[in-house]
């Protein structure tokens, strides 16, 4: 395969940007001199963007059958590859100890293993002496980040301090995927017990055995493809975690192989007809933030968390629209069980892209104007404990 200069991988990126997908198949046809195969768009879809943020990482990974009309995994994953290095790309920031964990706790690393692999992650241990076990969040990063990224970019770690919290950010390796996302559109990625959910789950058992962790009091969330992935677990592990918090995300199920997941990314999955896990049946408290300007996964997937997450239960719904001190407008929905309590809650940032809301900059794909998806994820998930 002949090297792939940077004029050709961004006029490439560009005509992909623009939606002229077939076009830049075609520049890396002829720059990769691989057997490159066409996409099929359907009249009135937008083509989704090659460049940082994306999911898209995570499905050039995947094995492609000739019938599902893509474009050769390798080819495009030689322009990806280069695409996350070049000057002034937010994955290429390193942030400081000093952005990633207030000096009051502690940050270490940690690993675990089983029978579906191993796993790297960050774990930070708050300072406080609590009476009783604490509670712990399991954070999943987005396509490219890393366990530091994405803890500077959100601030996690600062939010967890105050309230006497452990936060988890298990890694995903480039050796299981070539962007680092986690793999939420394959089907043995989506079961319990098996693949990536697998090892989540028992990275999260293992800091709650080492650790002083109320069982009932942990909790995933999740960017982009690890917002896909938190829904993925709190759907299998119900009775490991008491809520979930949805960026940027997708529901569970929305995609099992390649060419549902570029449906799912553009909005076109139908939730209706996907299967449901059935590990318990207790509604799983829910918060999802979403841009109504995310051109990497169409807005409507935040509904659809919701609404994945609502099958069968009678709630009540009330929308408000709010701006923020910032001057940044926002809808917030909170569906009600019957005794009052707030079960799911949905913020549709308005002129909003595919960034956490309320971010810091010294992380990559933060939006600092927003409101503070940080502490609202937080203040949701201690309103909600798990019955043991």
């Amino acid at each position: 395969m002949k090297p792939l200069n940077q004029a050709q991988m961004l006029e490439a990126m560009r005509l992909t940007q623009s939606g002229r997908l077939t076009d830049a198949v075609s520049i890396l046809q002829r720059a990769l001199g691989a057997n490159i195969r066409r996409v099929a768009t359907p009249a009135g879809s937008a083509s989704r963007a090659l460049s940082p943020p994306i999911i898209e990482g995570e499905i050039v990974a995947e094995t492609v059958s000739p019938s599902s009309a893509a474009v050769e995994p390798s080819a495009i994953a030689a322009l990806q590859s280069r695409a996350w290095k070049l000057p002034g790309s937010p994955s290429a920031r390193v942030p400081q100890h000093a952005d990633i964990a207030p000096t009051a706790g502690r940050y270490i690393s940690g690993s675990f293993s089983n029978g579906s692999g191993s796993r790297s992650y960050k774990l930070y241990i708050p300072s406080g002496k609590n009476n009783g076990p604490s509670p712990l969040i399991v954070m999943l990063h987005g396509c490219t980040q890393s366990a530091d990224d994405f803890a500077a970019g959100t601030r996690m770690n600062f939010a967890a301090e105050a309230r006497g919290c452990f936060v988890v950010y298990p890694e995903q390796p480039q050796a299981a995927n070539a962007s680092k996302c986690w793999n939420w559109f394959r089907s043995s990625d989506q079961a319990r017990d098996k693949g990536e959910p697998a090892l989540i789950a028992g990275i999260t058992r293992q800091v709650m055995g080492e650790n002083n962790i109320d069982p009932g009091r942990v909790y995933v969330a999740g960017l982009s493809a690890g917002g896909a992935a938190a829904a993925i677990m709190g759907e299998a592990y119900p009775d490991l975690y008491a809520a979930v918090g949805v960026h940027s995300g997708i529901a569970c199920g929305a995609a099992r192989d390649l060419a549902s997941a570029f449906a799912a990314m553009r909005g076109q999955s139908d939730i209706s007809s996907m299967d449901r896990q059935r590990a318990g049946d207790r509604l799983m408290p829910t918060i999802v933030f979403h841009g109504d300007l995310d051109r990497t996964v169409h807005p409507s997937n935040g509904a659809k968390v919701i609404a994945r997450a609502a099958e069968g239960n009678p709630l009540s719904d009330m929308t408000i629209r709010k701006q923020t001190s910032s001057g940044h407008n926002y809808s917030h929905s909170v569906r009600r069980d019957a005794q009052g309590r707030a079960m799911l809650e949905l913020w549709e940032l308005h002129r909003a892209a595919h960034a956490w809301s309320g971010g810091s900059p010294a992380g990559s794909y933060t939006n600092p104007n927003g409101p503070d998806a940080t502490e609202e994820m937080i203040r949701f998930f201690l309103e909600h404990q798990r019955a043991r």
